[in-house]
């Protein structure tokens, strides 16, 4: 059963359930996943960075964004201009499927996980996980690497609240700590 299946046959009524809503669409949804890489220590040292784009291609299916630099700070040494960071947004169907492999694969392979901490939520409800190694994607080969890298993962939701976030995520099975 795919994870979007899963979630409209099995999330949806449980959480309407549990906020006592009597309409479905009032349910609290999953409206994208965001996957962002800093690249500015890269651009410091070598300035090519088409091996991160590269791992982000086959981590997510798409293409990154290469975002830059909005004006100069002269405390980071940066120009106007520069690439800072690259950048994937995900929704439909790509976004069911990472957040399936994120879960079920991504997650368990991280070096003494004990669960996801309830204090990354923004307060409107969205979800931000950072690794620090984008090895622990099973699309990386790591004897191909050059330079590791970290991974930012952010989950954007229509939930509003940090309280139906997290029950939202939970629903979905996202393996969260026991405190």
């Amino acid at each position: 059963m795919s994870f979007s299946h899963h979630f409209k046959t099995t999330v949806i009524p449980q959480l309407q359930k549990e906020f006592n809503l009597k309409n479905s669409m009032a349910v609290p949804r999953i409206l994208m996943v965001k996957v962002s890489v800093g690249i500015g220590s890269f651009m410091r040292n070598s300035k090519d960075f088409s091996e991160i784009v590269e791992n982000l291609a086959k981590i997510t299916g798409q293409k990154a964004v290469v975002t830059k630099s909005r004006k100069a700070i002269s405390n980071f040494k940066l120009r106007e201009g520069v690439p800072v960071g690259l950048m994937i947004t995900l929704r439909g169907g790509k976004m069911f499927d990472f957040l399936d492999r994120l879960i079920h694969v991504v997650l368990p392979r991280v070096r003494d996980f004990q669960g996801l901490s309830k204090r990354s939520f923004d307060g409107h409800g969205n979800y931000s996980i950072g690794m620090k190694e984008a090895l622990v994607f099973p699309e990386i080969n790591p004897d191909n690497i050059m330079n590791v890298h970290g991974v930012q993962v952010t989950v954007v939701t229509t939930a509003g609240t940090n309280e139906k976030g997290l029950a939202l995520l939970k629903a979905c099975g996202f393996p969260f700590k026991k405190d």
